[in-house]
């Protein structure tokens, strides 16, 4: 057999792929006009940063990972991360934030052949421009006079959010990229990037530049998600995509070149050694505001395949008691699950559950634990010291929960005109009797659910009180909430940041 020449490789390609000057384009150039989105946009903010506060509250785990590397160390102009008195450097503080948003499993979450969740993106969009803020304040102070830059404001926080949150969206929709073995964080990486570069100054050659660094990066693996090993780093996964992305991004400004056909050169490029061959990604929509005005909001602290689960477990424990019955774990002989795709492949497990982020990622558990406590199951209740991670019943009744893929559920699911997340849960007991079905199509948090707002709000104020209390400080932090957006956008954002430090 002749061996295969080595030919010379093509140097001539130097026009940047398409999907980076369409990101580019979007994120420089779109101007959003709708209120909507400006509204949902400061709404995601707030949630998020919710949820940072009660990952610091209920979580040792992730409260070992945040803070300087060197202890005490203090950044002049540094971020100061929400709920702390630390001033961190760019990098800590994005890994920070982004891990506290999302640690706990309970902030937004976007449907689609991937799946993910745009508010990760919020842990490098924050710290960036809270240091570009601070650094304006303090060069205005010493100079005592007004700059020619002003420091950046809440309203470009809202729109690097906005814009984030849609990147990000439209490629989970149809690019899969969980089929190749990748994590989703990928996309938190490349939307961070972009966003970033913005809010930096950067040119839209560097941004471009920017972004084909953050394509040509190894990619994290998802097989931490996934059984047997599920562990802890799901939680801090998106706070080191926060802190790449700022990286990139400086490196960029700091002269460091990109690689322009980083998808589409033949043999090195993205598309050939990461995406099976796949010559583009299907991007069905054009960039706009969609996803951040259809985002899921979680009320509770389920992951979001398994939110109707949920629901419907908490309705059906409350059939049961009504009945009259006992120890619901010795009247129940089987339940059964009815679900989508999905949640068939994140959260369906069988055997032993070795942390919070096993079982977070469990529907059987989630189950068994809300028809055993009779409420809602909470974030607490994951921990390893939760009296529920070592409770027999637990385990004894998630082997009588068995789950199946409903084709029609899988079906609305990514149908964009239905767009539902469905379970139904049918019990049967050990008389024999069946029950009717319990189903839950529109989870609590769906954007079409006119409820959601007002379960978000709640969400968000129960999480500053359990930090700060109920006080002067928690208030502060309320009455920005409730804040017209116009006028929150004119906040400068180191402002809005040292509301939510701790003195």
């Amino acid at each position: 057999m002749a061996e295969k020449l080595v030919t010379a490789d093509d140097n001539t390609g130097r026009v940047y792929d398409q999907v980076l000057q369409d990101i580019i384009q979007y994120v420089y150039n779109y101007k959003i006009e709708s209120s909507r989105a400006w509204v949902w946009g400061k709404r995601a903010l707030m949630d998020a940063l919710g949820c940072a506060l009660e990952t610091l509250g209920e979580s040792e785990e992730a409260r070992a990972l945040i803070g300087p590397i060197n202890p005490g160390t203090f950044v002049p102009n540094g971020f100061r991360l929400p709920g702390t008195s630390y001033h961190l450097d760019l990098l800590k503080g994005a890994f920070d934030l982004g891990s506290l948003i999302r640690y706990l499993d309970h902030n937004d979450a976007y449907p689609g052949a991937e799946w993910g969740h745009p508010s990760d993106n919020i842990g490098a969009i924050l710290p960036i421009a809270d240091w570009l803020s601070r650094t304006s304040r303090s060069r205005r102070d010493q100079e005592q006079q007004q700059q020619q830059d002003p420091p950046p404001q809440m309203t470009q926080v809202i729109e690097a959010i906005i814009k984030a949150y849609e990147i990000q969206g439209c490629f989970q929709i149809r690019n899969a990229f969980n089929a190749y073995g990748l994590d989703h964080t990928i996309l938190v990486k490349v939307a961070s990037t972009a966003v970033s570069c913005w809010l930096l100054g950067l040119t839209e050659i560097q941004a471009m530049d920017a972004l084909s660094q953050a394509w040509m990066d190894g990619h994290p693996l998802r097989v931490f998600r996934q059984s047997p090993n599920t562990g802890p780093r799901k939680g801090w996964a998106a706070g080191d995509a926060c802190m790449r992305a700022v990286h990139l991004s400086i490196l960029t400004r700091n002269g460091q070149p990109g690689a322009p056909t980083v998808l589409t050169v033949p043999r090195w490029g993205f598309y050939a050694t990461y995406f099976g061959g796949k010559r583009e990604f299907e991007l069905p929509r054009p960039f706009g505001t969609w996803v951040i005005e259809s985002v899921f909001f979680k009320i509770h602290a389920v992951e979001g395949h398994g939110a109707s689960a949920a629901e419907a477990a908490l309705e059906l424990t409350g059939r049961l008691h009504n009945m009259g019955l006992g120890s619901l774990e010795n009247e129940i002989v089987r339940i059964h699950v009815r679900t989508q795709r999905a949640a068939m492949i994140i959260i369906n497990k069988q055997g032993p559950l070795h942390n919070a982020a096993d079982r977070d990622h469990c529907m059987q558990y989630i189950i068994a634990v809300i028809i055993l406590k009779g409420s809602m199951i909470e974030s607490a209740d994951y921990m390893d010291k939760s009296p529920w991670a070592t409770d027999p019943r637990v385990d004894d009744l998630r082997k009588r929960i068995d789950l199946v893929e409903e084709p029609q559920f899988s079906a609305d699911y990514h149908d964009a005109q239905k767009r539902s997340a469905s379970s139904g849960l049918t019990v049967t007991l050990k008389d024999g009797t069946r029950l009717d079905e319990v189903l839950c199509e529109y989870p609590l948090g769906h954007p079409w659910r006119d409820d959601t707002i007002a379960f978000v709000q709640n969400k968000f104020k129960t999480n500053v009180e359990k930090c700060f209390g109920e006080g002067e400080k928690a208030q502060s932090i309320l009455d920005m909430e409730q804040m017209d957006v116009v006028e929150f956008g004119k906040m400068e954002v180191h402002d809005f940041v040292d509301r939510f430090a701790s003195e």
